[in-house]
């Protein structure tokens, strides 16, 4: 059986589309909650830098990573993130040593 594959994201956005990176990836978290995979999903927002978001996400596998990552929205948003990024994606792997909290 697979370990779950957890990691946390750091998105710095440019300043000026930090509304619209927001609006976006708002409405991605339930569908993205809903997937087979998904066992943890939070989308953050630094209170001091507002353009500064985080997501903390805890899959099944990696494999069920990679099923989410190839749906068309996230290919697409893949290719077009520099738009809404002031540098690529910060990520650092992690480990869950504690059960999942989610009410399912």
């Amino acid at each position: 059986m697979s370990e779950p594959y957890g990691f946390i994201l750091k998105a710095k956005t440019r300043p000026e589309k930090a509304e619209e990176f927001e609006a976006l990836f708002r409405s991605y978290v339930e569908p993205s909650r809903a997937e087979p995979g998904c066992i943890e999903y939070h989308m953050l927002r630094d209170r001091q830098d507002p353009s500064l978001f985080v997501f903390y996400e805890i899959w099944a596998s990696k494999a069920a990573l990679d099923v989410h990552s190839a749906l068309p929205h996230m290919l697409q948003f893949a290719e077009r993130r520099m738009e809404y990024l002031e540098r690529d994606f910060d990520i650092q792997l992690i480990e869950m040593l504690s059960p999942s909290s989610a009410s399912r």
